[in-house]
């Protein structure tokens, strides 16, 4: 299993400028991927910036999403920017996608939240038209450049609809941010969904779980802030954030247990110092 870490765009009040020392510190550090979170509504840095931020900032370290919400975006706009982040970084890209379920998120006008399933299975159609180069707005032009690929997706949800649309355009499944053992049953059935559609090649099986080290009450507050709008679900994160060394050795074999092939720890404070404090556990 591979063990990457998160990116801090999601913080309350993160300073920007952290976001690219972080994502150095955490490639010398070893970390196999850097991930982020994200939302619109909410006072961090946008997940796409951030994600181009890494790729300038690295050169080997993978890049991935844990979830984008993609219909908030207009297809065709967030197919060239994740075609432009993905081709900067030189291919290291991976798209973990999400509809989003919170209403305060969707700021685009004629992008609401209905009817986000049917408008999701449209946008990946576009996206691909858009990645293989065909031609965009009604002009002759292309909107990327030539030899660009269509990037690697993941998908998330709990829905059938969620699984059945990993199977058919995703190289692999994203989980929720919660234990390991109410993870298994998902990764089941994005297993099982794998195998109905005939598809044979590797199958990701991505989870992530959130830690601090550092300041682990800032951290648990922070991660509870960040999902306090879900309810009940605050406090399943929040109580389940690793903030020992032998909680985090308990989280990664809890998923090593399941069969995932990635693991993203997300921070839940912007101390850089926790990206070290972790490898020395995990890695």
């Amino acid at each position: 299993m591979k063990i990457g870490i998160g990116l801090p765009n999601q913080v309350r009040d993160v300073d920007p400028t952290v976001i690219p020392a972080w994502a150095r510190r955490a490639e010398t550090a070893g970390f196999s991927t850097l991930g982020t979170v994200g939302r619109i509504a909410y006072p961090g840095v946008m997940d796409s910036v951030t994600l181009a931020a890494a790729a300038g900032a690295t050169s080997t370290i993978g890049l991935i999403s844990n979830v984008m919400l993609a219909p908030v975006w207009p297809a065709q706009l967030l197919a060239k920017e994740l075609a432009g982040i993905d081709g900067v970084s030189g291919g290291r890209l991976t798209i973990g996608f999400g509809i989003g379920g919170r209403e305060d998120d969707f700021v685009v006008e004629g992008r609401g939240p209905k009817g986000l399933g049917k408008r999701i299975d449209a946008d990946l159609e576009e996206y691909r038209k858009f990645w293989t180069g065909q031609p965009v707005g009604g002009g002759a032009n292309p909107g990327v450049p030539a030899g660009t690929r269509e990037v690697p997706m993941l998908f998330g949800g709990m829905a059938e609809a969620s699984f059945n649309r990993m199977a058919k355009w995703g190289v692999g499944y994203v989980a929720g941010s919660v234990p390991a053992d109410w993870v298994a049953g998902h990764f089941d059935q994005a297993r099982a969904a794998w195998q109905a559609a005939g598809r044979t090649e590797e199958q990701r099986l991505v989870a992530i779980a959130y830690f601090a080290l550092g300041d682990p009450d800032k951290g648990r507050a922070n991660v509870h802030d960040y999902y306090v709008v879900s309810g009940e679900f605050a406090d399943l994160v929040s109580a389940n954030m690793s903030d020992t060394a032998e909680k985090l050795r308990e989280t990664v074999k809890s998923f090593e247990a399941i069969g995932a092939t990635d693991l993203i720890l997300n921070p839940t404070t912007d101390d850089l110092d926790d990206i070290e404090r972790l490898a020395e556990i995990v890695l």
